[in-house]
């Protein structure tokens, strides 16, 4: 994967036209938040199917890792005119940014850039990317009528994280009203792990999903390997799918 002292990881380098799946052609992916840790996994499995990634900073000296296909950009997820820019000749946006300091839900980064994103897009027409937006566990159903967010607020947590958690729940509400854009939600487990790259794991819906043991985990890796396969095929479209192993 693409660590953070900026080395390009030789893996990628070495497989990057060659682990691309089969039949799937060359892709051109924006990605916001590339420097986070899921961004990071984000652009390394982008890159080792072949794909080209515009990496997106508001800071673009952070991005120290190199690649042929890969391009290092400022950008603004609160900024129209920098997101039209970025844009433009794009098949698929992915967004996975953590919330700033924002003091209310709606205020959220989640929250705010996704309908920028949306209203950006919906210019655009026919040539507009596709939205893949990454989403938090909070928004996933536990039992009826409850939320995992519902069950996380029983318990201590510090006033950004519920602030972040419902930004990501009104993100998704947000998207489901839209129909004008091609979009889908894609949301984690409990869990994130630094484990390896499995390439196996199971696709849900709105249902947190545990494994047998009662874990609801996925790896940082195996989580932007789903997120990669959406980005080549489009299977869940203007919906939220779920990761878990």
């Amino acid at each position: 994967m693409l660590m953070r002292n900026g080395l390009l990881v030789l893996f990628a380098l070495s497989f990057g036209v060659m682990a691309k799946s089969e039949n799937a052609v060359a892709l051109n992916i924006l990605v916001y938040g590339a420097t986070g840790k899921v961004g990071s996994h984000v652009v390394d499995e982008a890159l080792r199917r072949g794909h080209n990634v515009t990496a997106v900073s508001r800071d673009p000296s952070r991005i120290k890792f190199q690649h042929p296909n890969l391009r290092a950009v400022q950008g603004d997820l609160l900024d129209s005119a920098s997101i039209a820019k970025l844009a433009v000749n794009q098949d698929v946006i992915i967004v996975s940014v953590r919330g700033g300091k924002s003091k209310t839900p709606e205020s959220a980064l989640q929250r705010v850039a996704v309908e920028k994103v949306v209203d950006v897009l919906r210019t655009m027409g026919d040539s507009a990317p596709r939205l893949i937006h990454v989403g938090g566990a909070g928004s996933l159903v536990v039992k009826p009528g409850v939320l995992y967010a519902d069950e996380l607020r029983k318990g201590p947590m510090p006033k950004w994280l519920e602030v972040e958690i419902q930004g990501q729940i009104l993100a998704l509400e947000y998207l489901r009203t839209v129909t004008d854009v091609k979009w889908s939600y894609a949301t984690p487990p409990k869990n994130f792990t630094n484990g390896q790259r499995t390439g196996k794991f199971r696709i849900g819906g709105d249902k947190l999903m545990e494994d047998d043991s009662g874990k609801s985990t996925i790896s940082r890796a195996d989580f932007a390997v789903a997120l990669i396969d959406e980005a080549e095929n489009a299977e869940h479209m203007n919906k939220r799918f779920s990761v878990a192993y």
